[in-house]
């Protein structure tokens, strides 16, 4: 298991104290598209199905990361 798989794993047993670097780490290892355009959001993109935006401000409140975190199952990176 590799680092990016251990911090998943980390990521949903507690989904509190994650910074959106974190994040954008997570979805540069498995695939998943992001944009920020001078805005105080990451948008997580499922290209032609869904998108995720996440304030980029501090620490992301946990309900974020839990939406993240269905973000990466929808796309074929969940639990198996």
């Amino acid at each position: 298991m590799g680092k990016r798989e251990k911090a998943l794993e980390k990521m949903r047993h507690n989904p509190k104290g994650w910074r959106i670097e974190d994040l954008k780490g997570m979805a540069d290892h498995f695939g998943i598209l992001y944009r920020q355009y001078r805005t105080s959001h990451v948008t997580f993109v499922i290209p032609g199905h869904r998108a995720w935006p996440i304030p980029t401000h501090g620490e992301i409140e946990p309900i974020y990361v839990i939406g993240f975190l269905k973000l990466l199952d929808e796309a074929g990176h969940g639990k198996d």
